[in-house]
This record gives structure tokens, sequence and C-alpha cells, in this order.
């Protein structure tokens, strides 16, 4: 039986948990606070309580890097700062992981460190990413850090928008004026980004980086409006008099062609609870 450890059993890090469990896995994960981990446990998921604050924290962490298989999943806390809290945090896992018998990371990133700048064709893996054009550069270094000096097989996972369930991006904007709806979005429904980390294991898509975002990419201004009209709220107040195709686009490609499908490949017909 292959044993999965998965650092942050957060929003998306959970249902991973319950998922990889169905299909037979072993899992191990780890949260930040005790009645989380009581929680989980009621549920049937292991749990150890382990933070990085930056220097690790926890009773019986070290169980956590005994499997042979490792997703990190704790993204910075904010956009805002310098981002140097996050590094540390992530030069100490490093540390953790090479003094391991872990073999396999799954390192789960964001779609923001691409360029902030729109571009005529969609963003890919194989752009050259540097610190002078990254859209996030502590995103970059962390990346940058989990890939360097290493002796484990590593995939990285750049999420678009992750979006569905309790997540409407039409709730976030109810009511407000001058909304931007003139962009085309790049989401990702959580069951699509669960299966998607879920899929790099069973296909042993190692030493590969993935973009995972919805193929298809409506206008924010459509979302919003159907959010509204189908779940029962009010759609913004107004939107910015933008014109339409200043799109900063993510490609998804990549993950098709391994054979992935997605459950909602066009975030119009995401699915929310």
């Amino acid at each position: 039986m292959t044993t999965i450890s998965i650092i942050g059993l957060g929003w998306i890090g959970e249902p991973l948990g319950f998922h990889l469990r169905e299909k037979g896995y072993k899992i191990l994960g780890s949260t930040t606070s005790e009645e989380k981990k009581a929680k989980l446990s009621q549920k049937g998921l292991q749990a150890i309580r382990f933070s990085l604050n930056p220097h690790p924290e926890g009773v019986g962490f070290n169980a956590l890097f005994q499997s042979e298989i490792l997703v990190v999943n704790i993204p910075p806390r904010t956009r805002s700062g310098d981002g140097l809290f996050h590094l540390e945090q992530i030069k100490y896992l490093k540390s953790l992981i090479d003094n391991s018998p872990i073999k396999k990371v799954i390192f789960v990133s964001s779609t923001g460190v691409y360029p902030e700048a729109n571009s005529p064709e969609k963003y890919g893996e194989d752009f050259p990413l540097s610190l002078e054009n990254t859209g996030n550069d502590t995103l970059f270094r962390a990346e940058q850090m989990m890939s360097q000096a290493r002796k484990y097989d590593l995939t990285i996972v750049r999420f678009g928008g992750l979006l569905g369930d309790d997540r409407i991006p039409g709730k976030y904007f109810s009511g407000k004026e001058n909304v931007a709806g003139h962009t085309r979005v790049n989401f990702i429904h959580r069951r699509d980004a669960v299966a998607l980390l879920a899929w790099v294991m069973e296909k042993e898509l190692w030493n590969e980086t993935f973009n995972g975002v919805a193929p298809i990419h409506p206008l924010r201004r459509d979302i919003y409006q159907k959010n509204a009209a189908e779940l029962g709220f009010a759609p913004p107040a107004s939107y910015q008099n933008e014109p339409e195709g200043n799109d900063r686009l993510i490609d998804s490609s990549k993950i098709l062609e391994t054979g992935f499908e997605f459950e909602f490949p066009d975030p119009m017909e995401f699915r929310y609870s």
C-alpha cells in the first residue's frame, strides 16, 4: 500500500486525503490545530498537528516524512509583505524532506507566478520565468527552492483560482460598484484540483510542471451574473467600462495531453453548495 503524506489538510488537502484514501492509499496529513485534528479523526482521516512558524512545531511530526509521496500545500499567507516568512517555511520544510526517505514530492503552487502582464498567447509551463518577470517573486523563489539541490522527484502544480462548492465567485462581488467584468478567467473547480493531484501520482508524472486551470475561459461578468441568477443573490451593481480582449490567460493543454479530463472544463458550469 502506497503511503502519502499531505502537508496542509485545508480546502484542497482535506478532500484530497479522502479521495486518495478511497483509492486505497494510506494517508497521513497535517493540520495546525488540535480542534481540526480531532474533527478529521472523527471523519476517519489521520492527522498530526504540525506547523511551520517558520521552524517546525508539533508532536510526532516526523511521521509525516516517512511516506513514499509527499504533497506540499502551504500557500503564502497573504499577497502582501515581502514573503520572507513563507520562504523560511519552505527552507525548513525542504530540510526535513532532504533528511527523510521521501522519494516523490508534489508542490502546489499558483498561476500567480506568471507575469501580471496580459499576453497575446496563453502562458504555458515552458514560459521562461525569472525574478524580473514573475508576477509573484515569493511563489517563484519557493518553486526554485524546492527544485534545486534535491534528491527527490518533484512535480509542481500551478493552480488557477480555486473555486466551487462554498467558494462562489459572484458572491464576492455581489452588490459592489465598478467591478472588473471584462476579462476572462483562469479558474479550476475544487474537485478537478483534487483529481489532478491524484492523477499526477497515479500516472507517475514526476519531474514536471503542470498548470491546473479549466480549459475554457469565460468572461468574469458572465460568471457573476449567472451565479447571482442561479443562487439568489444580487449581481454587481456596476461594471468597469473597459473593452473586452485584455486578457491574461493560462494554458492547461499540457495536463490534457496526459489524458486527464476535467469534470468541470467550463467555469460557467461549476457546481456550488
